[in-house]
């Protein structure tokens, strides 16, 4: 059905080749206090920021949960982003647990 909509409309609407793509993210924390956790998260955003990538979320002490994203209008999430990030969350021993979602189209949830 959006092969008939035309590009202009299609980039309008974010469709097919122009989707922008996103994951979700969860992770089980081990911090000992607030301190700890701020300590974490912003060495997490600094890095995903790096990626020129952005993320919305929340937690506690315990667990995060956020969303990852472009900070390109046009931009995805990449399988090497996820990798990268990956790698890095297994890096970090006050992250228990982790897990990435699959890439889902951040305005439609598909």
């Amino acid at each position: 059905m959006h092969s008939r909509k035309t590009r202009r409309l299609r980039k309008k609407l974010y469709l097919d080749e122009f989707a922008v793509m996103g994951v979700e993210l969860d992770c089980n924390l081990t911090c000992k206090d607030e301190s700890e956790l701020a300590t974490i998260m912003d060495d997490f955003f600094v890095f995903i920021d790096s990626l020129n990538l952005c993320i919305g979320g929340g937690g506690d002490l315990t667990a995060f949960a956020g969303f990852i994203s472009s900070h390109e209008r046009y931009g995805s999430v990449t399988d090497s982003d996820i990798s990268n990030i990956s790698n890095w969350l297994k890096d970090k021993n006050i992250i228990s647990t982790f897990n990435i979602g699959e890439l889902v189209d951040v305005n439609y949830g598909t």
